[in-house]
This record gives C-alpha cells, sequence and structure tokens, in this order.
C-alpha cells in the first residue's frame, strides 16, 4: 500500500481538530501594512469589548426602568460575569474597554461645560466649590493616614467625592501606579460614591429645606456636594427650576475641577526616579485631559450647535458605562467584600466632610 503523503494526511484529518499530532490548516493572516494591523487589532479585542458593551446596555435599560444609578447597574452586572473577564480570549477587549475608552470617555465629558457657564457662578461660589474639593481630597489623604491605607486610594476615593462621582474615580485611576489592588480599589470607590450619591439625591432636598435656604443658596449646597451629576439634576429640579439650574451649574464647574486635579495626582504620584528601564515614560499630559479641555474650548465658541455636542455628552455616558462594565468583569465580588468597614468608612468621612463645609459657608455667606 502506498503511504499517502503528509499533505494528503492535513487534508483528510484537518477537521478534526482534537487528534493529537495531527497538523491543522491555519487561516491565512491579514497583511502586514496598516489595514492587516487594523484588521487583526479588531478581531483581537472584539470578543472582550462586545461582551461590555452588551452589559453596559443592559445597565442601561435596567436604568431607564428602574430610575436607580446606570453605574451602579453596569458594574454590579460586570461583576456577574466575572468569569468571561477570565477567559484570555476576551480579556483583551475587557482591558482595551477599561483602558482606551475610558480615557475616550473622560475626554468627551469636556462637551458638557462652557467657560460662561463657570463665569456665571461668580467668584465667592466658585471659590466655595473648588475650596471643597480640595479640602475632600486632602480629607481622603489624610483618612488614609489614619486607618494605615495607601495614599493613592485616598485621593481616589476623595477626588471621586469631590469632583463628579464615577467619572473622576475613573480617570484618577487611570493616572495612579499600576498597583495589584489598583482595579479592586476603583471598584470600592464607584459602589460608594454612586450609593451615597444616591442617598444624598433624596436627602440633601430635604436638609436644604430644613436649613431654611432660598432656591439659589440650595442649589449651590446640592451642586457642591452631591458627587453624580444624574444625582445633582434630580435633587435640583425636585425642588425648583433656579435650584435645578444653579445646582448643575456648580456641578459642571466641580468637573471641570477634574483637569487641575488629575495632572496634580499624576504629578504628585509619578515614581520620583522616573520611569523603570525599558518602561515608557508616561506623558506630561494625558491625551485624555488635553481633549477634554480642547471640547471645553470648542463648546465655549458656541460655534458647534447645541445638538451636536449634546451627542457627545451621551456618547462620553456611553463611554464610561461601558468602561465600567469592563472594569466589573475583572472584579471578584468577593475581593470585595474581604477589604472590611475602613474604605467604607473613608467614603462616608469625604462626603460629611463636603457637606459641611459648603453649608458652613452658605449659613455665613448666604447668596440668595
Amino acid at each position: 500500500m502506498v503511504k499517502p503523503s503528509p499533505f494528503d494526511e492535513r487534508l483528510s484529518f484537518s477537521s478534526f481538530d482534537s487528534l493529537e499530532g495531527v497538523p491543522v490548516l491555519a487561516p491565512e493572516e491579514p497583511g502586514s501594512g496598516l489595514i492587516g494591523r487594523l484588521i487583526r487589532t479588531v478581531k483581537k479585542v472584539a470578543p472582550g469589548l462586545a461582551i461590555a458593551l452588551l452589559v453596559a446596555l443592559s445597565a442601561s435599560w435596567l436604568s431607564d426602568h428602574y430610575h436607580a444609578p446606570v453605574m451602579l447597574f453596569a458594574l454590579l452586572l460586570g461583576m456577574s460575569v466575572n468569569f468571561v473577564g477570565q477567559d484570555k480570549r476576551c480579556r483583551p477587549g475587557i482591558d482595551f474597554t477599561a483602558r482606551t475608552i475610558l480615557r475616550l470617555g473622560v475626554a468627551l465629558l469636556g462637551a458638557r461645560i462652557t467657560l460662561a457657564q463657570i463665569g456665571s457662578l461668580g467668584g465667592e461660589v466658585l471659590f466655595i466649590a473648588a475650596a471643597g474639593v480640595l479640602v475632600t481630597i486632602l480629607s481622603g489623604w489624610l483618612a488614609s493616614k489614619i486607618f494605615k491605607l495607601s495614599p493613592q486610594f485616598g485621593v481616589l476615593t476623595g477626588g471621586a467625592v469631590a469632583i463628579c462621582g464615577a467619572s473622576a474615580a475613573l480617570a484618577i485611576s487611570s493616572v495612579l501606579p499600576q498597583s495589584p489592588t489598583r482595579e479592586r480599589d476603583t471598584m470600592l470607590t464607584v459602589v460608594g460614591v454612586t450609593t451615597l450619591s444616591t442617598v444624598a439625591m433624596i436627602l440633601y432636598p430635604l436638609l436644604a429645606t430644613a436649613m431654611g435656604l432660598n432656591a439659589t443658596d440650595s442649589g449651590v449646597l446640592l451642586g457642591a456636594t452631591i458627587h453624580d451629576v444624574a444625582q445633582v439634576v434630580g435633587a435640583g429640579y425636585s425642588l425648583s427650576k433656579t435650584t435645578g439650574d444653579t445646582a448643575t451649574i456648580v456641578k459642571l464647574f466641580r468637573v471641570a475641577m477634574l483637569l487641575p486635579a488629575v495632572l496634580v495626582i499624576a504629578f504628585l504620584f509619578t515614581p520620583k526616579g522616573g520611569a523603570a528601564k525599558g518602561a515608557k515614560r508616561p506623558p506630561i499630559l494625558p491625551g485624555f485631559l488635553v481633549g477634554f479641555v480642547v471640547l471645553v474650548a470648542v463648546n465655549s465658541t458656541g460655534l458647534i450647535p447645541a445638538m451636536v455636542m449634546e451627542h457627545v455628552s451621551e456618547g462620553s455616558r456611553w463611554c464610561l458605562v461601558a468602561a465600567i462594565s469592563a472594569l466589573g468583569t475583572k472584579t471578584s465580588l468577593g475581593e470585595l467584600v474581604h477589604v472590611g468597614w475602613k474604605p467604607v468608612a473613608m467614603v462616608v468621612i469625604e462626603t460629611l466632610v463636603v457637606l459641611t463645609w459648603v453649608s458652613a459657608m452658605l449659613i455665613l455667606h448666604p447668596f440668595g
């Protein structure tokens, strides 16, 4: 009998992938040019990116129908499919979403802000809000010393409480040094600030009424203390249109504080010896912050139609929800359960610090 050639064997058994030692014809790889590299990258990230987008869509649907924070739904749903995040086929896309899509979402936040909005607040309100950001971040750093936690975690939680909740947590986390607990700390921060922001949306309007604040002062209180933009809007307009407008503008100023805060944090936590040998040195001004500044400037000119900027702002929201979903798939519930009470206490303390600061300023110097 004539023994078949190796080529014939390969053709005969190419469908039997499980046969040990039998060669299988590999699909032809794309070329080495730009298009080829793009195709390979898309193939690599597509499975994980699709998972993150599916979780984001599910979280958005639940948020719309049950009127709860979309970020919290995205995180919890992502954690429920944590096993997918461990799959080596999905991990590249999960990492891409948690890093690149996240930074794109932060950059697009600039579409929400104009310089005219910030200028309309007046110097005293700007001082109260800006000082509140600084005091809250410093309180987070100090609390981390007291509780013997890392200073990175202190500024992460403090920045999230002080600026814009989950969005700030994601932005600050992206410039902190890589560590085994960075993603877990980010998830803890997102859970804490989102939960407390929802509680504040319900309680702070009652507090403003109990303090006897007028519509303008109530807006300053809500806008300068509640963590997330959506909860600020909900709380403000539950009292009056004037309160809602004031609260939203004050909150957008806090969002604008993201730029200097992230720059300072990145500078302080960059290793003093520079990048490790062979490692890529981080840029002085991260690209996503450049995009943030550019969008604020463009939006301030008024040359771009408001509808276009609204779509850009909505794109930012989707990017951030997808990024939270991706981070959720990389997070184990067991890791969060075993961290103890100290991180929770830190977020509560920081929340009380900013509330106390703004309330005291309004009592001493009402604006209405």
